[in-house]
């Protein structure tokens, strides 16, 4: 018999300590989003949360921006995973599981136990303590998808230090555009990373970010590619520099400080794909809390689970991935191309560290399914994957096609087809607004419910008042109408608060006056209480009149085999025809002939409506993206419509910015024909 879900048990918790008793999702999301002081409060008691000092309410000021949760209140991140580790320990559950693309290769994975965790957050917090490090200061890190990428966070959450970390396949302009608008005392890194076979030294790029970081005092070393490297080639006379394994591998021991509620906890950035990344700071207790019903209510992971969302370093799910560890389960860390070497391409890769780690959940951008499925992949010929019972899908829409092949290719579990948990949110507030709901059923195309204490609308467009009018099944603005404690406390710099509120408040007002989150996402509530997502609202498709998100669109172009990426744009031009084009990456040996072509207009004709045919298809190498692997489509517009390259797209915050060169060829030679 299955156990029963984790919203199940927080249901009869309700139901026993409140008297409170709901017939049915619905009226439990309700009552979350309309009595937020109670369910936020019932959160702590449900997951049994600590504070060192009395407190009162769970919301005392009631506004956005500027929320204030549980004032007077004291707890710490790195004290509530490190709760676990006695139990953990106890019952045999390593706290992480890891591997290397050359350790995947040879079938080995290492693992990290929650005493070692313990031991070594607590030793380098009290080496960092050593160094200086105090309370707010910014320790920020170089450093890959590794176990000693999570024991620097634990540590410097331990502190109260303010953690912020960049990929190292992020280029030193990218880096300087975070780390300079922090002044960070601390940088930790690694002297260089290995990516789909290629090893890549960082030990240049670390030297040229370090000479224009003079607020750092302290340096530590990883060494990762090479063993012998010499950590001194990274020190200065003000600026030391050390062994990481050494300090964290020390005799001393610091226990994690208790910490007002809203004390900073990381900074996080936007994108920076079209100008500086904003700083986003989250507290330490609103980020455990959101995690913690997120992960457990709505992805029902239990203490047993072993979870692996594949991501970088740069983008929130690292974040939420180490999360789970507040929830005792263990975490599956794969540092590598999901994809395998460039030379020859492997999307069985994830599936075999999964079965190597007897992963229990596993989650990745919908990006990952879409190229398993066009490549073939079939994951149970990959490894034993019977202990997996859940996976998940963000970053973009999950195509229809991708939930036909995920419950044909992966286990049933308990005679039925495989839970898919669809999430929609966001690095804004390091959580989610929609997503999954255990035991319900999974439409395709849809993720399957509104969170909890997410006040989540799709709002019309907004009259001269601001206000937006409710709208039901029809494609709206994303808004959310209510506080959420992981919503940031600020943007690092932001004095008085002006680009924090123009970034999400700008466009909606309440009846009161009072601000309305807008999350730049096109939002269909359905009938039956699920949500879908229509892509951005700021790269919609307005054509003669007819709005449309590029989700659609990219659904209908990207279910035709030949097809592996594709990108469009509406190019509106003042007292001219608008103009579309598509872009697509095809399968490698295929051309964009007259008949595929054909198929293509036709295929968007039958999704959408003639309206939405573009005006002209072109091939392409790759499509540009993020290093999160967002698709750059305002940026592609920018540059269409005249802005210079260097502009609008941050080389050093893509993915592939060696494919832009073609972009640029495209919009000079559209240029020019204006011209004449």
């Amino acid at each position: 018999m299955a156990a029963p879900h984790e919203l199940d048990r927080y249901r009869d918790f309700l139901a026993r300590t409140q008297g409170l008793s709901f017939t049915d999702y619905e009226a439990l999301w309700r009552w979350s989003i309309s009595e937020l002081d109670a369910f936020w409060l019932s959160l702590w008691d449900f997951f049994e949360l600590h504070s060192d000092t009395p407190f009162g309410d769970a919301l005392s000021e009631d506004r956005m921006p500027g929320a204030r949760w549980f004032a007077g209140a004291t707890l710490n991140h790195a004290a509530r995973v490190l709760r676990h580790a006695d139990a953990a320990a106890a019952a045999g559950r390593p706290a992480i599981l890891w591997a290397t693309e050359a350790m995947l290769a040879r079938g080995e994975r290492a693992e990290l136990s929650w005493p070692e965790l313990r031991a070594q957050v607590g030793a380098l917090a009290a080496s960092l303590q050593r160094l200086g490090v105090q309370r707010g200061d910014r320790v920020v890190a170089y450093l890959p998808n590794i176990p000693h990428t999570v024991v620097a966070f634990l540590a410097c959450a331990s502190l109260g230090a303010i953690w912020s970390v960049c990929s190292p396949d992020m280029g030193p302009v990218a880096v300087l555009d975070r780390f300079r608008q922090i002044e960070p005392k601390v940088l930790i890194a690694v002297d260089g990373y290995t990516y789909a076979g290629q090893a890549v030294d960082r030990m240049d790029t670390l030297a040229e970010v370090l000479g224009q970081l003079p607020s750092v005092e302290h340096v530590l070393l990883l060494p990762w590619l090479d063993a012998g490297v010499d950590e001194q080639r990274l020190a200065a006379p003000l600026r030391p520099a050390y062994r990481f394994d050494a300090l964290a591998g020390g005799d001393e021991h610091l226990d994690p400080l208790p910490l007002p509620f809203e004390h900073p906890l990381w900074i996080v950035y936007s994108s920076g794909t079209t100008g500086l990344p904003k700083p986003i700071v989250h507290g330490h207790g609103g980020i455990v809390l959101e995690a913690l019903k997120l992960q457990v209510l709505h992805g029902d992971l239990r203490p047993e689970d072993r979870f692996h969302w594949y991501s970088s370093t740069g983008w929130i799910m690292w974040n939420c991935q180490v999360n789970a560890l507040l929830a005792g389960a263990s975490i599956c860390l794969f540092d590598g191309s999901p994809g395998g070497p460039r030379e020859a391409p492997d999307w069985g890769t994830l599936w075999r560290f999964a079965a190597l780690t007897r992963a229990s959940f596993v989650g990745a951008g919908a990006a990952f399914y879409a190229s398993c499925l066009k490549a073939g992949v079939r994951p149970q010929q990959q490894g034993d994957l019977s202990a997996l019972r859940g996976v998940g899908s963000t970053g973009s829409p999950l195509a229809d096609e991708c939930y036909d092949w995920i419950w044909q290719q992966l286990p049933a579990v308990d005679g039925a087809p495989i839970w898919i948990s669809c999430i929609a949110g966001g690095t804004d507030f390091a959580g989610a607004f929609l997503g999954g709901l255990p035991g319900a059923p999974v439409r395709r195309g849809q993720m399957q419910c509104r969170c909890l204490g997410a006040a989540v609308q799709a709002y019309g467009e907004p009259d001269a008042q601001g206000r937006g009018q409710v709208l039901l099944d029809e494609v709206g603005e994303l808004v959310c109408t209510r506080p959420m404690p992981s919503m940031p406390l600020f943007f690092w710099g932001d004095v008085d608060g002006r680009r924090y509120r123009e970034s999400y408040f700008e466009m909606y007002r309440g009846p009161n006056g009072e601000g309305i989150w807008r999350h730049g996402d096109w939002l269909r509530i359905t009938p039956e209480g699920g949500a879908i997502i229509y892509g951005r609202s700021d790269a919609t498709i307005n054509r003669h009149g007819i709005r449309m998100g590029t989700a659609e669109l990219y659904r209908a172009v990207e279910a035709l085999p030949e097809v592996l990426d594709s990108l469009v744009v509406d190019l509106e031009y003042l007292g001219r025809e608008s103009y579309m084009p598509l872009f697509v990456v095809l399968r490698e040996g295929l051309a964009l002939d007259a008949a595929l072509q054909q198929r293509l207009r036709q295929a968007i004709r039958e999704a959408l409506s003639a309206r939405h045919v573009p005006n002209e298809v072109f091939q392409v190498s790759a499509i540009p993206r993020t290093l999160s692997g967002k698709k750059m489509e305002l940026p592609v517009k920018k540059l269409l419509l005249g802005a210079a390259a260097d502009t609008v797209f941050k080389r050093d915050a893509m993915a592939n910015a060696s494919c832009l060169a073609w972009f640029e060829d495209f919009a000079a030679r559209r240029a020019e024909r204006a011209e004449h």
